[in-house]
């Protein structure tokens, strides 16, 4: 059997328990919320009250089962330290933009309308400190590009 073909069997293949996560059945109760600014580089703040996801079995859940995610709204997955972010849609129903930051705040990259349940990864492209997940549309809506400020006290830089 040739490469190519082994390598789309094996793609096709379901993956194991242990790779597809905890079998997870419902949203996760709302979690505490924190004030997050985005500043655009024209200098206009837009401000959001986030969900702080810390612990692992909080960011394992995210925003699973939720219809919708407020347009002021989403979620921070504070990683606690700098590392590479692969994030997938699995039992998310509501399209996301998710925004990878830099310990310094810096937006590093933008995930635009992510699709719902999608098990495709989608990568921060390097190290990030944090991922923000937010309604789908909002980088668009608000114009928030890479290389953007993100305000909040994980960056040493609350609002």
């Amino acid at each position: 059997m040739n490469r190519r073909r082994m390598l789309m069997l094996l793609a096709l293949a379901p993956l194991p328990a242990q790779a597809q996560g905890p079998n997870i059945t419902g949203a996760q109760p709302e979690l505490p919320k924190e004030r997050l600014v985005i500043v655009t580089r024209d200098g206009t703040p837009h401000e959001f009250s986030v969900e702080m996801a810390i612990k692992p079995e909080q960011q394992i859940v995210g925003l699973m089962f939720r219809p919708t995610v407020p347009a002021d709204g989403g979620m921070l997955f504070d990683w606690g330290t700098v590392r590479e972010s692969q994030m997938w849609m699995r039992n998310t129903i509501a399209s996301l933009d998710m925004v990878f930051i830099n310990a310094d705040g810096t937006i590093r990259a933008i995930a635009e309308n992510t699709v719902p349940e999608s098990l495709a990864v989608i990568d921060s492209r390097g190290p990030v400190r944090a991922t923000l997940e937010l309604a789908a549309g909002t980088a668009a809506r608000l114009n928030i590009r890479v290389g953007d400020k993100v305000q909040q006290r994980i960056f040493g830089t609350a609002p």
